[in-house]
């Protein structure tokens, strides 16, 4: 692999023009006419502000909730009523303030069941959204993924030297014993499967994994991240100095 090509760079002065940036980014491509909508969201800190704007005006009067599905592209294996739980962050900044159908919201399992049975069922979920097991040329299974990037090159819970980079069956996989916490995550045949990703980066200790993702170094999990669509990094000035 090489370096990313089809690529646009938004660098924002800090976190909270990076978050309305993609605000406006999101609800623009969500608002096109389509049947149905899917979205991978990313955990951690840095989309929550992102989310608490998408269920405010104007954003929350231009999307089409009752069209758009809303996945994850990983989860920590806790309890959704967990602080560390990607969903509950989702939820509590997003979900609860806006009228999507329950039926719409695609939550990774976290229990009961081991974490590779819990990775299993969310591969099912998403081939029954999808309507088959094998990905199409023709049709992305994302219409949008968010996507972080951490100092140390991941992105979702691809972790270097962890078995599932490798990984180009499965939808998802567990991973345990790169955290603390097991994990589970979306592999790149799905986040792959994308056409628009977008990666939100933030803060100073992320500069030097950004400039090896740009450059093509692969052995960071996020620079092998091919998706069928564009990629638009969102980056404050921090990451990008």
């Amino acid at each position: 692999m090489t370096a990313l090509t089809d690529i646009a760079i938004d660098v924002t002065t800090d976190a909270e023009v990076l978050a309305r940036q993609a605000a406006d980014w999101m609800a623009a491509a969500l608002s096109r006419p389509a049947e149905r909508l899917a979205v991978a969201l990313s955990g951690g800190s840095t989309p929550r502000r992102l989310y608490q704007l998408l269920a405010e005006a104007p954003y929350r009067e231009h999307i089409p909730w009752e069209r758009v599905h809303w996945f994850w592209g990983d989860e920590r294996f806790v309890p959704y009523d967990h602080p560390d739980s990607n969903f509950a962050m989702t939820r509590n900044a997003l979900l609860a303030h806006v009228p999507v159908p329950d039926a719409n919201i695609h939550a990774i399992p976290t229990g009961p069941g081991s974490p590779d049975e819990c990775a299993a069922a969310y591969e099912r979920e998403l081939q029954a959204y999808y309507g088959g097991t094998t990905l199409r040329p023709e049709r992305p299974l994302f219409d949008l993924t968010l996507l972080g990037l951490g100092p140390d090159g991941h992105t979702a819970s691809l972790f270097p030297g962890t078995a599932v980079l490798a990984e180009r069956t499965r939808w998802a996989r567990a991973v345990v014993g790169a955290k603390p916490e097991s994990r589970i995550t979306l592999t790149y045949p799905a986040l792959d499967d994308s056409a628009h990703v977008a990666f939100l980066v933030t803060g100073a200790e992320k500069r030097d994994a950004l400039v090896r993702v740009l450059s093509g170094d692969m052995t960071l999990p996020a620079s092998r991240i091919r998706p069928k669509g564009e990629v638009l990094f969102f980056v404050d000035s921090d990451a990008a100095a």
